[in-house]
């Protein structure tokens, strides 16, 4: 199972989770136990709502399609066959923010993934703007 972000219980995670995609790079949802999460393919790509938001931050931030987002972390976790390479990012001036993780058979498409987010996450609105 899949830890719920300490804020999931927020009305605007269940608002934006109704526009999460059926498919995500190709892979169907699967189902996501943890309240105000959402996982596409083997757990490729996880979406948790009800992230504390970041403070101003000197951080990689990249705007993709009117939403900002934060890299918070681009780090290996040892497992089975090696490291796995991953990326978290984290919206930036929304409150509450959604997290998002793409496991290294993903990161090349990081990209397409936060495009394909944004609508649902555009729902939450932005208080704030990257520097």
């Amino acid at each position: 199972m899949i830890e719920s972000a300490p804020n999931a219980g927020q009305p605007l995670c269940d608002n934006i989770a109704r526009n999460y995609p059926r498919k995500l790079l190709g892979e169907d949802r699967t189902d996501a136990e943890g309240e105000g999460v959402a996982a596409w393919g083997d757990s490729a790509v996880i979406l948790r709502c009800g992230m504390k938001p970041p403070k101003p931050t000197t951080d990689l931030c990249l705007n993709v399609n009117g939403v900002d987002w934060v890299l918070r972390s681009d780090s290996s976790s040892e497992g089975e066959g090696g490291g796995k390479s991953k990326k978290t990012l984290l919206t930036y001036g929304r409150d509450p923010a959604v997290e998002v993780t793409v496991t290294a058979d993903a990161t090349t498409a990081a990209g397409d993934t936060l495009v394909d987010l944004g609508d649902a996450v555009r729902a939450i609105p932005q208080k704030a703007k990257c520097i």
